[in-house]
């Protein structure tokens, strides 16, 4: 059973990663990992099925509640919404206003979560090491890639959603960076803004397909090959910082919002002559992530 300070835990920690999603290059998932509720968090999204309704009819809808473990769910999403409501137009300024700043601070954030999330893998050996490279290999490709497409076809959304939702459970690469990449960011936030509910529906059927099915064999695979699962996420997590690095470049102009400004296409550059205001904030993303660490130990402990 849970007391009050786990439940306002749970709360804050669906805060967190709410605000991690909002950021493209930034997963949801890193969040749930380091704050230990990775693995309930998976489980609890792979055991909602149809066999539930079963579960209500025979013993009672508050058994079917705790089976599916709702409380968790619910608590969680509340953090997530609560992030979205308070924070989306914060951060939306300050990807405008302070990039390097934003950045550097995911940065620091996520380069101190890769031994966290490595430390899982109990004993190292060439095998494990091999499969971290893979993972690492896989994310430099993958935020490595320009955008592919441009369309709002509900076809393409649909499929969309249910990649980009998967990003989000992982430890590493968001589901917005994913969106970039496959083109649907433009045409989700549309969406979004224009309150086009069709394609705000199919959206979010694939968001629900994806999320569905992919948890389920993340939830198997950890079950059944834990270290070399923690392994190529680990490599994962170290490759997506290619995406998180503060200084960019613009190459080419990929589309214009409908409020003027323009998005770019943009490649990591070398550091400017005042690069040590990102180094700061880099330094205090990793004191920020390696504090929540410590708080989170000393609570199981307690």
């Amino acid at each position: 059973m849970r007391g009050a300070a786990d439940w306002v835990r749970v709360y804050f920690t669906g805060v967190a990663m709410g605000i991690a999603d909002l950021v493209p290059g930034v997963s949801g998932g890193t969040v749930a990992f380091i704050a230990g509720i990775y693995d309930e968090l998976l489980g609890a999204i792979a055991g909602l099925n149809f066999s539930l309704l079963g579960v209500a009819r025979r013993e009672g809808v508050m058994a079917a509640w705790r089976q599916a473990n709702l409380g968790f769910l619910v608590v969680l999403l509340a953090g997530v919404f609560t992030s979205v409501a308070l924070f989306a137009g914060l951060l939306h300024r300050l990807l405008e206003e302070e990039p390097v700043r934003l950045w550097a601070f995911f940065f620091g954030l996520v380069a101190a979560s890769v031994p966290l999330v490595g430390r899982e893998v109990k004993r190292w050996n060439a095998q494990r090491l091999v499969l971290a490279l893979i993972g690492l290999a896989g994310a430099g490709l993958i935020t490595s890639l320009p955008p592919l497409v441009q369309s709002d076809a509900p076809a393409f959304l649909f499929v969309s959603g249910a990649i980009a939702i998967c990003a989000m459970i992982l430890p590493g690469i968001s589901g917005s960076f994913l969106l970039l990449i496959l083109g649907a960011y433009a045409a989700v936030i549309g969406a979004l803004k224009g309150l086009d509910f069709v394609r705000i529906g199919v959206f979010g059927a694939g968001a629900v397909v994806g999320l569905l099915g992919f948890s389920r064999l993340l939830k198997r695979w950890l079950e059944r090959h834990r270290a070399a699962t923690i392994a190529v996420l680990t490599g994962f997590l170290l490759g997506s910082l290619n995406a998180l690095w503060p200084w960019k470049e613009a190459v080419r102009e990929l589309y214009t919002h409908s409020d003027g400004r323009v998005e770019y296409f943009r490649v990591n550059a070398a550091p400017p002559a005042d690069w040590m205001h990102g180094a700061v904030w880099m330094v205090v993303g990793a004191a920020v992530v390696t504090g929540l660490d410590w708080a989170a130990r000393r609570m199981k402990r307690s």
